[in-house]
């Protein structure tokens, strides 16, 4: 019976000289097991280290990636829903004579409205919302809700403080002074 090798050299896949190789391989590999020595590892299991090598780094640029078009994508959804819920929840036909200031992107600008929605403003009921360089006049609860997302787009909440601290001796205590001043 012929070993394998001396069967795939009659059928002609291999050549003698590789046979001569694989035999010289496998001797030297043997007597190195026995002498103790590190065996050196062969050219193929060296590519298959580089291949597995290649792969995990492969992976983790692709886990990497795949983390970021998630963040990318999870930061868009948010803002779509915030645009939404101001869009939805926005107090329309407040133009007005009285003129109310706030600041948007480094920017001062004027909103005139009318009397009853400047005091709502100034009073914290209403608050001023913005995004992509527009405006939203929204109730208090909404811009709290909104504010939970993405606290950047409150331009203006304001918050009423009682004072009723007043001092006995204090000859302005007959004058209140405005919190609604026109600037």
């Amino acid at each position: 019976m012929a070993s394998l090798q001396d069967q795939l050299l009659k059928a002609g896949l291999t050549t003698k000289q590789k046979a001569r190789q694989a035999n010289s391989d496998k001797r030297k590999t043997n007597k190195q097991k026995r002498s103790g020595v590190a065996v050196d590892a062969s050219l193929q299991e060296q590519v298959k280290k580089e291949l597995e090598l290649a792969k995990q780094e492969k992976l983790v640029r692709d886990t990497a990636l795949n983390d970021e078009k998630k963040a990318a994508l999870a930061a868009k959804e948010q803002q779509l829903r915030v645009r939404q819920i101001l869009q939805h929840h926005q107090i329309t036909n407040v133009k007005g004579e009285a003129e109310y200031n706030y600041t948007f992107n480094s920017k001062i600008k004027k909103l005139f409205i009318d009397n009853v929605t400047h005091k709502a403003l100034v009073n914290g009921q209403l608050a001023l919302c913005g995004i992509d360089d527009r405006t939203y006049i929204v109730t208090a609860e909404t811009a709290e809700k909104v504010a939970s997302l993405d606290k950047d787009v409150i331009l203006v909440q304001n918050t009423k403080v009682e004072t009723t601290d007043s001092d006995a001796d204090d000859p302005y205590a007959d004058f209140q002074i405005p919190d609604d001043l026109m600037w």
